[in-house]
């Protein structure tokens, strides 16, 4: 063998085990947490039935949008095959009010940020309707497929009056929706607290920073005691919890996520799972999960 075919050969091989550990390391690894974080169930119960007023007696459901990523960006090393993924947004219905749980996005906001799939414009139209009407709107993070419907409405500065959003969420609207009108947020006071947060009868923020700064759960307690956490982007699909495994390092890397604070979060939820499975865990993107829910008459297609 010549010197120079013995150095190229040494030369692929390092490029090979080089190449190898980062696809490892981006692609399929997901690590464990090194911190902790902890849900204190009976204090968000205590807050749930703090607030006077009758509970939300249903929670509907609009899909909004469908679309797919590789099962590895959903959960690392699940492999390449497609997984589905939809936007959702959500409807408490009160004896005499509404309140609306993450807004979805508009067709032209989705194309913008890369996703293809298929988009249905009337649920959409219904949820926009629900947002004019409602007592109260919360989202769980300030990603436009959580908070672009809401920003894209032309009467967006009177549904502030309704809308509670966290201070984290506002400060960070030009980073995730630098076309935002600023102008509509002028004067807007946010909720700033620190762990809990009781916003309705039944209903409790929980703060859980990591996929986003402004990133938080939405507890809700039903008039006939059936108990939801909305989990926003902390878990894309259910499997996100009960295997404990993040997206794809290089999803976070792109997303600029704290990938420690999400696996302390999902440790947790997996642990809530477990021990208290009477509480239905309602993950940002999973078709799979919200259908069984859809089935078992929990939660109900389509806005009134």
């Amino acid at each position: 063998m010549g010197k120079w075919t013995r150095r190229i050969l040494i030369t692929l091989g390092v490029i090979a085990v080089v190449g190898a550990g980062a696809y490892w390391w981006l692609i399929l690894e997901s690590g464990a947490p090194s911190r902790s974080y902890a849900i204190d169930m009976s204090e968000v119960r205590r807050l749930a039935d703090s607030m006077p007023g009758d509970k939300a007696r249903e929670i509907r459901v609009e899909h909004i949008g469908d679309f797919a990523f590789p099962a590895t960006a959903v959960v690392a090393g699940d492999g390449w095959a497609n997984s589905a993924m939809t936007v959702f947004s959500y409807e408490l219905v009160f004896p005499n009010s509404t309140a609306i749980v993450d807004t979805a996005l508009t067709e032209k906001d989705g194309k913008g940020g890369g996703l293809s799939g298929t988009y249905h414009q009337d649920a959409y139209e219904r949820m926009s309707a629900a947002l004019r009407n409602a007592a109260l709107i919360v989202v769980t993070h300030e990603h436009l497929d959580h908070i672009g419907g809401l920003l894209a409405q032309p009467n967006l500065k009177q549904l502030l009056a309704a809308t509670k959003l966290n201070k984290e969420q506002v400060d960070n609207l030009a980073r995730y929706a630098p076309n935002y009108p600023r102008e509509a947020f002028r004067g807007y006071a946010p909720l700033t607290y620190e762990k809990y947060l009781a916003i309705a009868p039944g209903v409790v923020l929980i703060r859980a920073p990591g996929h986003t700064p402004g990133s938080q759960l939405v507890y809700v307690k039903e008039a006939g005691g059936a108990e939801y956490l909305f989990l926003g982007d902390v878990a894309w699909h259910l499997r996100n919890v009960e295997v404990v495994r993040e997206r794809a390092r290089l999803v976070t890397l792109m997303l600029r996520e704290d990938r420690d604070a999400v696996l302390s979060q999902l440790a947790a939820l997996n642990e809530l799972k477990l021990k208290e499975p009477q509480v239905h865990l309602v993950p940002g993107h999973d078709p799979n999960a919200v259908a069984a829910l859809e089935k078992a008459r929990l939660l109900v297609r389509g806005f009134r």
